[in-house]
């Protein structure tokens, strides 16, 4: 970040993280059983380094904190942030504010490829948890590939052409994900869940897996923040100044891909975060990627965090899929856009 770029930022990204660290313990807080705000602090400090407190809260008490909720909190950050992340990387590159993991179907394809591995793949004892990034990544490339070939005319991408044949691929894998359903037999449960999106089975083990993903696909493209801005400009301006334009291009929408399936091999399917997070924070901070990427990325974290709260708490009875939660606030809002950027054009 330059000299000017860096004091804007500050404010934003200070202000986030306080709201992020609040959030986090309102959120471990709250659920079935409710647990106070101080006891809370003491439990998640008293498993850091160098720090102990004289126990004052019960077994369950810290199992509820420590095992249940805290995983599942840090889970719905990192799978909100890298979701929010890969939105931003598809919308700079493809300079499309349509543009999004889920409506492009590298969601579903993520899916289908960790559906595949749980149902084919079972037997083989090397392939564990830790792999089905892997498969989720392989199977999320093959139907971006796809939405690529249906939509390119003459060289270029139409956007609304390519919002088209991501609705084209979506409908396709959706039919293959009930073909899939239809002859799981006993793995049909878990193959229902990476269609509708849950965090349900969240533990430290899901966090340490994806935690290098985020952490690496982050840093690259905040490293490529700057070509981010050049090639928003126009593709002619960016090979001018020296810019590989396609090879920078499919670099960017691997990673967001990457971040994208990775984070869909472990909660399922979840739409729309990456679509109207950095959508609004374009609006509110500028497109400038040194501001917009680090700002999206606590943004997309803090939504699915309150997200996920919302879906373990709203009933008593039972859990909302996040899935749902996220479609009915991202459906209305990807309409508005549909029909706005229509109406421009």
């Amino acid at each position: 970040m330059n000299s000017r770029t860096f004091p804007k930022s500050i404010p934003w990204i200070l202000g986030l993280s306080l709201l992020l660290l609040l959030s986090v313990v309102i959120c471990v807080m709250t659920g079935s059983v409710s647990l106070p705000f101080h006891l809370t602090w003491k439990i998640i400090l008293n498993h850091l380094p160098f720090l102990s407190f004289d126990p004052s809260w019960s077994s369950a008490q810290e199992s509820i904190v420590w095992n249940l909720r805290l995983p599942r909190v840090f889970l719905a950050l990192i799978v909100g942030a890298m979701l929010a992340t890969s939105g931003v990387a598809f919308q700079g590159i493809l300079r499309n504010p349509l543009a999004d993991p889920y409506i492009l179907g590298v969601s579903s394809g993520a899916a289908i490829g960790a559906a595949s591995a749980i149902l084919f793949f079972r037997s083989f004892s090397f392939f564990g948890q830790s792999a089905l990034p892997l498969f989720a990544f392989a199977g999320g490339l093959i139907s971006l590939a796809f939405v690529f070939f249906l939509s390119r005319q003459h060289g270029q991408f139409e956007r609304e052409t390519l919002i088209l044949a991501g609705v084209v691929v979506q409908a396709l894998l959706s039919a293959f994900l009930s073909l899939l359903i239809a002859v799981s037999g006993e793995q049909m449960q878990q193959i229902i869940f990476w269609m509708m999106g849950s965090l349900a089975n969240s533990s430290w083990q899901n966090v340490l897996i994806l935690l290098p993903y985020f952490l690496l696909g982050l840093a690259y493209l905040l490293l490529q923040s700057r070509e981010l801005n050049v090639i928003a400009l126009g593709e002619r301006a960016a090979t001018h100044l020296g810019i590989n334009v396609e090879r920078k291009k499919i670099a960017i929408l691997m990673v967001g891909s990457l971040l994208a399936t990775a984070a869909v091999s472990m909660v399922g399917i979840i739409a729309f975060v990456g679509l109207i997070i950095p959508h609004l924070m374009r609006l509110l901070v500028g497109p400038d990627h040194r501001i917009l990427l680090p700002v999206s990325t606590l943004v997309g974290a803090i939504f699915l965090l309150w997200s996920d709260t919302m879906a373990r708490t709203l009933l008593q009875s039972q859990e909302i899929p996040i899935g749902a939660i996220t479609a009915f606030v991202g459906a209305p809002f990807f309409a508005y856009l549909l029909k706005s950027g229509l109406r421009r054009g």
